[in-house]
């Protein structure tokens, strides 16, 4: 019989939290989503696997049974699934590197550079990722190395290291009442509708929505995109503002969108990330050491 690893990573949350709620919010996904994922796996089995109550989820023996075997499950599924992936990389002499949008902004290149000197006859593949992906692929074993932006889901699970951070602007229609201000405060935007990445990204969404830093003020959303083209699409047509980095100024432009500094918000931070397993991988450090010698010159 096949199961899909997908609905033993949800079995695991909702047995751990002992609630469809908690569960949901952790893997930032919807409640109704998530109770068909848990009857989905229940059907494959044959056999109940919680009992339902209003104060929660409980474990049956079955279900205790299954919770004692899945971490370690899902722990040999991704081990076998990164080595066999960077094995092939590996045997190719590529190292994967993930990225979102502008990555390191104008040290990429840089870095790219550096690694091919200190490593030569490799060579830095880049993948961008969509921006429901924020982890760049990583989370996922698609690549080896990832360039990100934080908060992302799941980075308390892998490496991270931080390179600099950068100020956050807003983009705005040409049309807009505002986009003639040299600067605008944050307060300003607060009942404006937001272009908004995907509900599944959590704190990403969160993060670009400043969800944090509006004293409890709701947020609107006026579209939701996953990649820099739509999002520059539905801005230039009037769906809603965005924030992003500055560099985006410089890396994202098109007629109908302008950029303008705002004040209010913290900023941008850009980092390297990559998984526990590869501390000791001679090539992922060398390319971190890369992005920090780069990254600290700059």
């Amino acid at each position: 019989m096949d199961v899909d690893t997908r609905l033993l990573r949800s079995f695991a949350a909702v047995a751990e939290e002992g609630s469809l709620t908690r569960a949901a919010q952790r893997l930032y996904v919807s409640q109704p989503a998530l109770t068909k994922q848990i009857r989905q796996l229940e059907s494959a089995l044959g056999v109940p696997l919680f009992t339902r109550s209003r104060s929660g989820m409980t474990l049956t023996e079955p279900g205790r049974a299954l919770a004692a075997r899945v971490p370690g499950l899902l722990a040999g599924w991704a081990a076998a699934l990164r080595e066999t992936r960077s094995a092939a990389s590996r045997a190719d002499r590529v190292l994967r590197v993930g990225f979102l949008a502008s990555a390191a902004n104008e040290a990429t290149p840089a870095i790219i550079a550096e690694f091919a000197r200190r490593r030569p006859g490799w060579r830095a593949e880049m993948r961008q990722a969509s921006w429901s992906n924020p982890s760049a692929g990583l989370a996922d074993s698609d690549v080896d190395v990832a360039l990100v932006r934080l908060p992302f889901p799941g980075q308390e699970e892998l490496r991270v290291a931080e390179l600099f951070s950068e100020p956050r602007c807003v983009a705005l229609p040409a049309t807009h009442p505002l986009a003639g201000r040299e600067t605008i405060d944050f307060r300003e935007l607060w009942d404006e509708p937001f272009v908004a990445a995907p509900p599944e990204t959590g704190p990403w969404r969160a993060y670009w929505l400043a969800a944090d830093e509006r004293d409890g003020h709701p947020v609107r959303i006026g579209a939701v995109t996953e990649h820099p083209d739509d999002w520059l699409t539905a801005i230039a047509n009037g769906y809603g503002v965005a924030l992003a980095p500055e560099s985006a100024a410089r890396f994202y432009t098109r007629p109908g969108v302008v950029h303008r500094p705002v004040t209010g918000v913290a900023p941008s931070r850009v980092a390297v990330a990559w998984a526990p397993a590869d501390d000791a991988d001679p090539v992922v450090q060398d390319f971190v050491r890369c992005c920090r010698e780069v990254c600290a010159g700059t």
